[in-house]
């Protein structure tokens, strides 16, 4: 067999098992990198892998930590699912995160002490939200006035919106610097009526519960109403959407409004809910990047979003459980490592479900049929 006859064909049926096959396989071949890399540092995968379900999941304060760092991966990971599914790829929710949270801190600070919780707190989040749309407006209007990949434009901007936070708090006298840190800059503690309510003495705070009730209103507006149904034409195929007389500039303005508005509110949560201030280092956590896992293994489904979070959550939650194991440290970048890998199977994995390896010259691409009763539009279709 010729190697050079060797090519990729779409698959005519992609099965549903497969759909499921796919994040599972994912999550288990990462597990399996994962045990491999303990093994070879002088660690026994069936003493970590139980200790990180534990420290994660078995225990009230344990379960709670892994909700409250699922939180943020909710709305970053529902940014990355309403863009990818209909063929629009916002790399950049980590630096609408940043943007969110430079906004929801700025709002709570210029509001200041007299403002009631009431009224902060849903100011806070609508800053954040407004601040993360806000930081997609150019990728946005690049790409649907002149073509401009928002891939390029959304990751460029993740390196622009994490300097200028940075620049705020270290470089500069602020408005969000506190001008009474001398040894060390921080951002300015924002009013307590600013801060998220919190669930008993746990980190959980009220940011879950509008993650949460984010992607249920996401969900049914996709499914449910007319929004929604032409935005699934568009993703299927752009020149099925035009024949049909769907405005597609639109349409990709609205897509990428909406993933920038929810990671945005990401930062504003984490404002709100856990930092209190403007800060740099511990936002700067990758919640951007590990939303596109989150939604890559959901399936760019918005209720599963919630699921996958939890999960993801709970494996950076567990990390630094791992340092109390007898026998040696066990490194805290397993986690992190665990996570670019399910990301790579995942993709891997993707690939493979939508085609197939064929040999042979006949490069014909296979009919378009449609899964579950979503049409799939074969890519040979050309445009009007």
């Amino acid at each position: 067999m010729n190697l050079r006859d060797v090519h990729l064909e779409r698959r005519a049926r992609v099965r549903p098992w497969q759909l499921v096959a796919v994040p599972v396989a994912s999550v288990a071949a990462a597990l399996l990198v994962g045990a491999v890399f303990l093994a070879l540092t002088g660690h026994n995968p069936a003493v970590v892998y139980p200790a990180m379900l534990r420290a994660a999941y078995t225990t009230w304060f344990g379960f709670t930590d892994t909700l409250a760092s699922a939180t943020p991966l909710v709305l970053t990971g529902l940014a990355a699912a309403v863009a990818f599914r209909f063929g629009l790829y916002n790399i950049g929710a980590e630096g609408q995160l940043y943007v969110g949270a430079i906004a929801a801190s700025g709002a709570a600070l210029a509001l200041g002490e007299a403002v009631p919780a009431a009224v902060m707190a849903p100011a806070v989040l609508l800053a954040g939200l407004l601040g993360g749309m806000a930081w997609m407006a150019v990728p946005a209007a690049a790409r649907a006035w002149l073509g401009t990949s928002e891939i390029i434009t959304t990751l460029l901007g993740n390196y622009v919106a994490l300097y200028w936070m940075r620049y705020l708090i270290f470089g500069s006298a602020s408005f969000w610097r506190d001008p009474t840190s001398t040894n060390f800059p921080q951002g300015t503690p924002i009013p307590a009526a600013a801060e998220l309510a919190e669930l008993g003495m746990t980190r959980v705070h009220v940011g879950l519960a509008v993650a949460v009730l984010a992607a249920v209103l996401l969900a049914v507006v996709l499914a449910r109403t007319r929004l929604g149904f032409q935005l699934r034409v568009y993703g299927d195929s752009e020149a099925a959407a035009r024949y049909a007389g769907i405005d597609v500039r639109r349409a990709v303005l609205v897509v990428l409004a909406t993933s920038g508005a929810l990671a945005g509110l990401a930062g504003a949560s984490e404002i709100g809910g856990r930092a209190h201030q403007l800060d740099p280092q511990g936002l700067a956590l990758g919640l951007g990047y590990a939303g596109i896992i989150v939604a890559a293994l959901a399936r760019y489904n918005p209720l599963a979003v919630v699921g996958v979070a939890v999960l993801l959550g709970g494996l950076r939650n567990a990390g630094t459980a791992l340092q109390s194991l007898p026998g040696g440290r066990v490194p805290v970048a397993i986690s992190t490592m665990l996570e670019g890998a399910i990301l790579l199977f995942t993709l891997a994995g993707e690939l493979f479900v939508r085609y197939r390896l064929r040999s042979g010259r006949g490069h014909g691409a296979a009919p378009a049929v449609a899964t579950e009763g979503a049409p799939v539009i074969s890519p040979a279709e050309p445009a009007p």
